[in-house]
């Protein structure tokens, strides 16, 4: 089994899209609308084989916009992910150990989505 797609529930898919594309850099690998009150758009952040959805009018995938916590985003070097994403108008978390060379920054998306980078030793 590999985890593939995690929802993210978000307001505007629009905005949702400039946070997460222009910001913090993750790729739009698709934007469709299947009908007209459907819209599906996926993306992936570099390296990762795994990618988050936003949608608008699909039951399956509906949450409260605001509601997914902590999901992680592992990186190589923290300290430079968290400068380019502060560069990019971010508001990241100072980077703490949380034990054993584990260094982790948090960060929100407009709608209050939260994510952690992850640094392992």
């Amino acid at each position: 089994m590999r985890l593939e797609l995690v929802p993210v529930p978000v307001v505007d898919i629009d905005d949702a899209i400039t946070f997460y594309a222009e910001k913090v850099g993750f790729v739009v690998d698709h934007d469709t609308r299947p009908t007209g009150d459907v819209r599906v758009v996926q993306l992936t952040p570099a390296g990762s084989s795994c990618s988050i959805v936003l949608s608008k009018g699909l039951p399956t995938l509906l949450a409260e916009p605001g509601s997914m916590r902590g999901l992680h985003l592992v990186v190589d070097d923290i300290d430079a992910v968290r400068k380019s994403l502060v560069d990019l108008g971010v508001v990241v978390d100072e980077v703490a150990d949380v034990g054993g060379g584990v260094r982790m920054a948090g960060f929100a998306d407009p709608d209050g989505n939260t994510w952690a980078l992850q640094q392992l030793p």
